[in-house]
């Protein structure tokens, strides 16, 4: 199943207005290690789409994000949980990364 994708202000209304518990990747569609993490959200999505949302943010269209979030390279995975930021992941990063980081998120 693939990313919803976020603009500026989808992003604003999920993450500060429904305050909705959710990871973002921010990615772009050049880059080869962001096409390798990709599909692991995706995989991920399917085990706990009814906990929390998972979102997609393409660099490129949408640079105030990652300036927002002074964020210098992809990909970055960032956390939000009552719309507030809670962690991130950086770079390549493994199945069980993401979900160790889930589970302190989360459900921690």
């Amino acid at each position: 199943m693939a990313l919803k994708q976020l603009d500026s202000t989808s992003f604003e209304e999920i993450i500060y207005d429904n305050s909705e518990a959710c990871l973002v990747i921010f990615s772009r569609k050049t880059c080869h290690v962001c096409q390798g993490v990709v599909p692991v959200l995706e995989e991920l999505q399917l085990k706990y789409e009814s906990k929390f949302g998972f979102y997609y943010v393409d660099v490129e269209e949408n640079k105030s994000l990652l300036q927002r979030f002074s964020l210098k390279a992809v990909p970055q995975i960032l956390f939000f949980k009552d719309g507030e930021y809670q962690a991130k992941l950086t770079g390549k990063v493994e199945e069980e990364q993401v979900e160790e980081k889930i589970e302190s998120v989360f459900e921690g």
